[in-house]
């Protein structure tokens, strides 16, 4: 009785030879226009005459190869629209770079000049809004009166000063915004502007990426709004 040898290395990968080997395989097992004429040719040349194919039978099966032929073009064709929507989209979210777009985060980033501008999203409004400034060790640093709000947006700036007026070291630091609606305390949603210093431009199946000033990346399609870098 023979034996299988042990010392075949299933786990070993194939070499560059096999894999060309195994894709000129496939690419035989694929049915092309030539092939499908072929069988059809064959077919006619075999029926048998007393019960020949029907007319409306031929016309189908053209008609299904037909159809099938236009969706791989199709798929093809939306493949290459795709690349195209794609690059377009990466030229556009190049022009944002050096600007400043805001992001569904309450966290900012202070650098060694400027502040860090926010905004506070309300369907009501409120009243006795006040914005409280964290550092990132979790301690309040700064708290910010902006009176009452009507609904919708309200943008609002922190220069970077500390309740001493002193200037605090470059960092990320935390917004949060709390007001009374109907009444009631409630804390408020609150997005933060970041800037723009690079673009990452994905290739095929990749997103664009905006690369934020000390706050990391995102996608482009998560920014909510672009503003001026002022």
């Amino acid at each position: 009785m023979s034996t299988i040898s042990s010392s075949i290395n299933l786990n070993k990968p194939l070499t560059a030879e096999q894999i060309a080997a195994n894709n000129e395989v496939d690419a035989k097992q694929t049915l092309q226009q030539e092939d499908f004429f072929a069988l059809l040719s064959q077919q006619l040349a075999y029926q048998d005459p007393f019960k020949p194919v029907e007319n409306t039978e031929m016309i189908a099966q053209m008609a299904s190869f037909t159809t099938a032929e236009g969706i791989t073009d199709l798929g093809t064709e939306f493949a290459g629209l795709k690349e195209v929507l794609s690059s377009s989209q990466a030229l556009q979210a190049s022009s944002l770079v050096g600007k400043k777009v805001l992001i569904p985060s309450n966290i900012g980033y202070l650098a060694d000049t400027g502040g860090i501008d926010g905004s506070i999203n309300t369907t009501t409004g409120a009243y006795n809004t006040m914005v409280t400034v964290e550092n990132s060790a979790g301690e309040v640093v700064r708290t910010i009166s902006l009176g009452d709000i009507g609904a919708g947006n309200k943008r609002f700036s922190w220069d970077g000063l500390g309740a001493d007026g002193e200037r605090l070291p470059e960092d990320t630091y935390t917004l949060k915004a709390n007001g009374m609606v109907n009444g009631t305390g409630e804390e408020l949603m609150v997005a933060s502007y970041a800037h723009v210093e690079s673009v990452s431009l994905g290739g095929g199946q990749a997103n664009v990426y905006l690369n934020l000033k000390g706050l990391g990346g995102i996608e482009l399609s998560d920014a909510i709004e672009v503003a001026e870098n002022k």
